[in-house]
């Protein structure tokens, strides 16, 4: 994948996250909070920061210092 194609990538998932962070927010607000829920979704959330953080550091080249 070039470099083009891994920032576009990086935006998806940024996006992706973005939106999972809105759904915690709203499932902590209910009366009863569904915790069960809101752990998945900060685990899947969790999980597309380290892809994110994966694919920027594919963008940086290796640096011998």
């Amino acid at each position: 994948m070039n470099d083009e194609g891994i920032r576009q990538q990086i935006e998806v998932l940024k996006i992706e996250h973005r939106d999972l962070d809105a759904s915690i927010l709203a499932l902590q607000e209910r009366v009863v909070p569904d915790q069960l829920q809101i752990a998945r979704l900060k685990r899947r959330k969790l999980a597309l920061k380290d892809r994110i953080m994966a694919l920027e550091d594919q963008l940086v080249p290796d640096i011998i210092a």
